[in-house]
């Protein structure tokens, strides 16, 4: 049985929004544990909450449909969100792979909202492609800060590190 574009973007919606769960857990344990790099911690803090609204706006796109986000597979990714946040954490250079995987992690959030927006408009969904529109925006301006940013992060990480002082985190 073949599925209508309706089911697919439904299905794309539910992903995003188990993705966007899995990054408020990835980027919240990161804030937790952030001490030396004050400027990261706040460009996080802030995508947290730009992480919820797009949380929101998923929804809001969800119950025009009448439906829901998926609640097994907002559970499963934010676990993962946990997971891979913790992996890093007894790491030496904990920043670094963090900021790494931050930088990566926005990226495929860009490619994910760039299809939703494909297969809003082939469902015919103005008003849902104008709210991904505004996600898909706070996601590039992250990866673009995450990657200008990167240098910072790198120079902050070697100074500590060479000074003998806590670097990882």
């Amino acid at each position: 049985m073949a599925s209508s574009i309706q089911d697919i973007y439904i299905t794309g919606l539910r992903n995003a929004h188990a993705l966007e769960a899995q990054a408020d857990q990835l980027l919240s344990r990161q804030v937790e544990r952030i001490e030396n790099y004050p400027a990261m911690r706040q460009r996080l803090q802030q995508h947290i909450e730009e992480t919820r609204r797009q949380s929101k706006r998923l929804e809001q796109i969800l119950q025009a449909h009448g439906t829901s986000e998926s609640t097994l597979k907002d559970f499963a990714t934010s676990f993962m969100g946990n997971m891979a946040a913790m992996a890093h954490a007894p790491m030496q250079d904990e920043v670094l792979k963090n900021s790494f995987a931050n930088y990566a992690f926005e990226h495929y959030e860009i490619a994910s909202y760039k299809a939703l927006i494909e297969m809003a408009q082939q469902a015919g969904d103005q008003q849902g492609v104008q709210l991904l529109q505004e996600s898909l925006q706070e996601e590039i301006a992250m990866a673009e800060w995450a990657g200008q940013n990167l240098p910072d992060v790198v120079q902050t990480y070697i100074r500590l590190e060479t000074q003998g002082k806590k670097s990882g985190i």
